[in-house]
């Protein structure tokens, strides 16, 4: 399983994106921000509550420079299948990546073994393809696209001014801190 701050290995598969299906791979996106959106399977209940905030997030995720590639381990014919019945995904516009192996979920560490399906999980890779964020819920659980968008935006600040960290809730535009032995007990 890949671990904060390692460079994620190159994985590849088929993703289903306006009406076509293409092989994609990690580097056709290096120099760019890559949100990896794991979810259990299509035609199911929270799943479709979570990928249509993302898309409609996603024009703010590309403004700030990042792809999102959503992945189960269905198909890239069951993701078109899906797109093409359900409301919420059909305004899905971002790639939807299939996994049916399990590889690229195992890589990430949220397979389940016995049920071929993948945990709730939301990573964010940075340009040089390193792994920044990392979180996993389980299947009833669903996540909060806004707060993945507000990760990436702080991780994205974080890369660009390494001197300042972000503190709880941070928001682009707020404060931000300068580690040093000067704050140490003063928060």
């Amino acid at each position: 399983m890949i671990k904060i701050g390692q460079e994620v290995p190159e994985f590849k598969m088929a993703a289903f994106q306006n009406d076509e299906i293409k092989d994609i791979k990690l580097s056709d996106y290096k120099g760019k921000w890559v949100v990896v959106v794991f979810y259990p399977a299509d035609f199911t209940f929270v799943c479709p509550t979570e990928l249509e905030e993302v898309a409609d997030l996603y024009p703010k995720f590309q403004a700030a420079g990042a792809e999102v590639i959503s992945v189960s381990t269905d198909t890239a014919f069951v993701h078109k299948a899906w797109h093409d019945e359900s409301p919420a995904i059909s305004k899905v516009n971002y790639l939807m990546g299939a996994d049916p192996t399990g590889t690229v979920s195992k890589l990430f560490g949220v397979y389940i073994d016995n049920e071929g399906l993948a945990l709730r999980g939301t990573f964010i890779i940075d340009p040089n393809g390193v792994l920044k964020t990392a979180e996993i819920h389980d299947l009833g659980i669903g996540r909060s696209a806004a707060e993945a968008l507000r990760k990436l935006e702080a991780a994205k600040f974080v890369h660009e001014h390494g001197d300042q960290v972000c503190p709880a809730n941070w928001q682009p535009g707020s404060d931000t801190l300068t580690p040093g032995l000067d704050l140490v007990g003063k928060i």
